[in-house]
């Protein structure tokens, strides 16, 4: 009996070892792989009493190892705000315009996530009817750094396909940021979608 279980403890140890060396040989391997290339896209929620924000965004990227994924996106927003200035006036506006954003993921399934977005807004302010003046309508610009997390579902290191929801806020709050209130409050950017790895 005891020889057995010194020999199942050194077949075990042995097992291990070798599992461990391919996983360092794998680690090992330099340069880019194509295993690593990923796709995907989110869907955008955000809102509070008198703010609505919908969106999309696709993107395009790369895992540097099992860490940190960095991706190239685009994004179309629409917003509807109620009450902005004055008692039954309507602001609207459509948002679009590239990004990146970088995810590090301390666990398989949680990462925190940091965003860049360069966003082109039209706006359109409708005066409350008793005001019988036209709407007004603006072209801006403004940039955005999106910081938050989320909770990664079914990503391990052999999978890189999963879906994601995640919570983030415009720290940087300029003047005109798509993601923040009436009040210039960061508002939060809810987001949900699924990452599909290409060439696994």
């Amino acid at each position: 009996m005891k020889k057995l279980l010194i020999f199942s403890l050194l077949l075990t140890t042995s097992l291990v070892s070798l599992a461990q060396d391919k996983e360092d040989e794998e680690e090992v391997k330099k340069g880019f792989k194509k295993e690593n290339l990923f796709l995907g896209g989110s869907l955008q929620l955000s809102f509070s009493n008198n703010f609505t924000a919908l969106g999309i965004s696709p993107y395009f990227g790369y895992s540097i190892n099992r860490f940190v994924d960095v991706a190239a996106s685009v994004g179309v927003n629409y917003i509807s705000q109620r009450d902005n200035i004055s008692l039954d006036d309507r602001y609207r506006q459509t948002t679009y315009g590239p990004g990146a954003f970088v995810r590090l993921f301390p666990v398989k399934f949680l990462f925190a996530q940091v965003q860049y977005e360069h966003n082109f807004i039209k706006q359109t302010y409708k005066y409350p009817n008793t005001f019988n003046l036209p709407d007004e309508k603006n072209n801006v610009d403004v940039n955005s750094v999106l910081v938050g997390g989320g909770f990664a579902g079914g990503r391990d290191r052999y999978n890189k396909s999963f879906y994601y929801f995640s919570v983030m806020w415009d720290v940087s709050r300029l003047p005109n940021s798509p993601y923040t209130d009436n009040q210039n409050r960061a508002v939060p950017v809810i987001r949900a979608g699924y990452n599909i790895a290409l060439f696994q």
